[in-house]
């Protein structure tokens, strides 16, 4: 299969090459001619804003927009099945339980997600987000002015229903069902307007109870061959989580023709659960004199946990003198959550050896403030300044104890409080030059300063970033559909909070690889530069074949680094995150997505949509030859097509998502591997008329389990963990109804 998807990828490619053909000359393209024998002239007329394809064509700066049409078409019940599928794009995690969101397959912040353009609220996760909330996902390979720099792999902006043209109210209902049980949603929308204000109310209730199996075998080997510890330990766990999403949106409109917008998105989510943890020690291949008794026989715990996040986004447009205008954003985010594990240890017989209680607390509010002024220079020329500033401020509280109340770090019980402070300056100058040429240039500066105030004293960090970014747009003479990109710009990623000042989070089967984590206030913000080249060649209405290659070179790359130290409850393994050098990446990336019909005149009405990515890095110092970036595949790939039936209302449709498995050298001492990842998906769309549709549709019908090993090599000790994690099929049926 590995070898099969390039492949198929190449030949989509191949067919979409000869759609190019039939457009310059071939069978597809004569004209319609009339009762006299002579051409008749054709006109097309569209409404409402530019399709999805003519924005992309028409932007500068390379923005692919994904709209209704591409988030209701395999009736999915989270946004993350929607973004795998998309150009480019991947998840880390096994399949159907997602993960972070990564671009050009690099994770760990490298990818910037932004909510109607603006950082999320802390503790938002995309995976909980429904499509039915998101009128449309805008994906930018690289950073423009407008938005944070913070995009080394690229930007996925994902704007929140705004009603546009909508004029029904809709009513969606879903069931996805994993393993014989049920995962619920209701999402209603209903659009709305009062004199000058207009509304769009926008809501969902949701209910999941996911169970997961994890396998774990651990073994522990001297470097003269001696095994001193072989074990299994299986994890089972089963939580019932449930939640709300409100996100209204008002606009009024002055008589003036200034415009006040303002859309709060508002998120509450609850869980409980219990897991059980087995640990079985095999004693065959360890000396009876060095055999240690296990940790624990048996462990059991539960957990509670509760949020609730909040954030609203608003904006003001003024007219100005002309085609000018000022455009004011504000801004205020708030989160909270509280989470309780209470987990209790046993021996063989029974016996509780020990218990842990562990708490935690944060509470986040945050400010935000900025505008953009923008003016024309002329005829298709236009320039914009604007600024961003963001203030946050968090109180964390964690309480970790055993049995016996002995806390199980030193600064357990107390407050970390910590502030952030961000500011940024932006000008931009976008100019259709010629009727060849077009060209963006950017210019950002922004600063970052965290303060945290601990037991222990307070903590610092400053840093800033000056990002130059210019984008260009060559349409070749004579072929009208064909045309170049080239994009060279700087961008970074700032150490977050947790990795600046993190309180320790402590791991109870302690070891190299289930270290302690805690943060590092000395981080820098990793710089890159970039380079990027596309060939983009769009066919028919909505079709489009293009070829992008790219290279990162990345300094002070941050990589989490695993060592024993002295802690107040002992030696422990523990993970700190440090800057260990410089590091380069670079890929191709391959898309096609065309209909059918427009190779074929007379063939079925079928859309077909392919992407391949392949990946190279490396980090110099780290020895090869896996020194690659953490978690980035060699390769990804995506094949998927839709067949809309001619007799019946019915549409059908699959999609095969994969990922290469990964070996990568983290550190000096660490080695980390995951297996392939094979995600295939199926739909079936009945219309049964104008104002209703069923939906039904089986996410990861493969099912593979997913893989992992996690070696640490130190002092003439190897420490191994191999994992194995169960995945399922999920069958979902969506009922839509408008009214």
């Amino acid at each position: 299969m590995s070898k099969l998807i390039p492949y198929a990828c190449m030949a989509l490619l191949g067919a979409s090459n000869a759609i190019a053909q039939n457009e310059l000359g071939g069978s597809a393209s004569k004209p319609l001619l009339g009762p006299d024998g002579k051409p008749v002239q054709q006109v097309n007329v569209t409404g409402g804003r530019a399709s999805d394809l003519d924005e992309r064509r028409n932007s500068v700066a390379g923005k692919q927009i994904f709209s209704r049409e591409e988030l209701d078409r395999n009736g999915d019940s989270n946004l993350g099945d929607v973004l795998k599928r998309l150009p480019g794009v991947t998840l880390g995690g096994r399949p159907g339980r997602g993960g972070d969101v990564r671009m050009r397959g690099m994770g760990n912040g490298y990818t910037q997600v932004l909510l109607n353009g603006e950082r999320p609220p802390a503790g938002f996760s995309m995976e909980s987000l429904s499509p039915d909330q998101v009128e449309r996902v805008e994906i930018m390979r690289g950073p423009v002015a407008e938005h944070s720099a913070q995009a080394i792999a690229g930007t996925i902006n994902i704007v929140l229903r705004d009603g546009y043209q909508q004029r029904d109210k809709q009513l969606k209902l879903t069931d996805t069902i994993e393993q014989g049980r049920h995962a619920p949603n209701v999402s209603l929308t209903a659009p709305g307007k009062v004199g000058q204000l207009t509304y769009l109310l926008s809501a969902s209730l949701f209910e999941n109870l996911p169970h997961d199996n994890t396998l774990t075998y651990n073994r522990d080997t001297r470097a003269d061959g001696v095994v001193l510890k072989d074990q299994n330990v299986l994890d089972q766990s089963r939580r019932t989580a449930y939640g709300v999403h409100f996100t209204p949106r008002l606009s009024y409109k002055f008589e003036g023709g200034d415009t006040l917008n303002f859309q709060p998105f508002i998120m509450s989510f609850r869980s409980h659960g219990d897991a059980r943890s087995d640990l079985g020690q095999n004693t065959g291949l360890v000396p009876p004199a060095l055999q240690q008794p296990p940790e624990y026989v048996a462990a059991l715990s539960k957990t509670h946990y509760s949020g609730t996040f909040m954030r609203g986004f608003g904006n003001w447009i003024h007219k100005l003198e002309g085609a000018s205008k000022l455009d004011v954003k504000f801004g205020f985010g708030h989160g909270s959550s509280d989470n309780d594990t209470q987990r209790a240890q046993y021996d063989g017989a029974g016996k509780l050896q020990d218990s842990f209680s562990d708490t935690s607390s944060v509470r986040e509010h945050s400010f935000n403030s900025g505008g953009k002024y923008t003016t024309p220079l002329g005829r298709n020329h236009g320039l914009a300044a604007g600024w961003d500033v963001e203030l946050g401020h968090r109180v964390e509280t964690k309480v970790s104890v055993d049995q016996n109340g002995v806390p199980q770090f030193a600064e357990s019980g107390d407050n970390l409080t910590a502030d952030s402070r961000r500011l940024a300056l932006y000008a931009q100058d976008e100019w259709d030059i010629s009727s060849q040429w077009s060209g963006y240039g950017g210019l950002r500066w922004e600063g970052i300063r965290t303060t945290s105030s601990r037991a222990t004293g307070d903590i610092n960090n400053s840093s800033s970033v000056f990002s130059p970014l210019l984008h260009a747009v060559y349409r070749i003479p004579g072929r009208e559909k064909d045309q170049l990109r080239a994009s060279l710009t700087r961008s970074y990623k700032a150490a977050n909070v947790q990795d600046l000042i993190a309180l320790p989070s402590i791991a109870r089967l302690n070891s190299a690889t289930r270290p302690d984590r805690t943060g590092n206030p000395n981080l820098k913000p990793e710089l890159a530069t970039g380079l990027d080249l596309a060939y983009e060649h769009y066919v028919g209405r909505s079709g489009i074949i293009s070829a992008t290659g790219f290279v990162r070179n990345i300094d002070n790359l941050i990589r989490r680094v695993v060592q024993q130290e002295q802690t107040s409850t002992g030696l422990r393994w523990v993970s700190t995150p440090q800057n260990i050098g410089h590091a380069r990446t670079k890929g191709i990336e391959l898309e096609a997505k065309f209909q059918l019909q427009e190779l074929l005149q007379q063939g079925p009405a079928i859309d077909l949509r392919s992407n391949y990515s392949r990946f190279w890095s490396s980090v110099d110092d780290i020895p090869g030859p896996n020194n690659h970036l953490d978690s980035q595949p060699k390769q990804t790939a995506n094949l998927g097509m839709d067949y809309r039936m001619k007799a019946l209302p019915l549409t059908l449709g699959a999609n095969m998502n994969w990922t290469a498995p990964t070996l990568v050298q983290s550190s000096l001492t660490q080695e980390i591997g995951t297996s392939r990842k094979r995600s295939f998906d199926v739909y079936g769309l009945w219309k049964i008329d104008s104002l209703q549709q069923l939906r039904i549709s089986a996410n990861n019908l493969m099912a593979e389990s997913a893989l992992g090993s996690n070696i640490v090599t130190t002092n003439g000790l190897s420490q191994a963990a191999y994992t194995s994690n169960q995945t399922y099929v999920a069958w979902s049926v969506k009922y839509e109804l408008k009214f």
